[in-house]
């Protein structure tokens, strides 16, 4: 199951990657993918280092808002936890 909205994100929306080398690009979320047959979930999400536009796909908990980057380092939870309020 694939859906374009996810802990308050859309696509389009700032988010970093908790892992070392992608902290530092630049990525946008696409969509939350569900596998209702083996429980298995993943993020979708497009962009890299400057000038690229890969698509890659990382587990829940490695998600955080733009927001919580506080130069290389990530404060609070991950949206998995935390998610956005949703106020549209």
């Amino acid at each position: 199951m694939r859906s374009t909205r996810w802990a308050g994100l859309r696509p389009g929306d700032d988010v970093v990657v908790a892992l070392p080398r992608e902290k530092r690009q630049r990525w946008v979320f696409v969509a939350h993918v569900a596998n209702p047959a083996n429980a298995e979930e993943w993020i979708e999400v497009r962009g890299g280092r400057p000038g690229e536009s890969k698509t890659r796909s990382f587990r829940p908990e490695l998600i955080y808002s733009r927001e919580a980057l506080r130069g290389s380092r990530l404060r609070g939870l991950p949206l998995v936890e935390a998610p956005r309020l949703d106020l549209a």
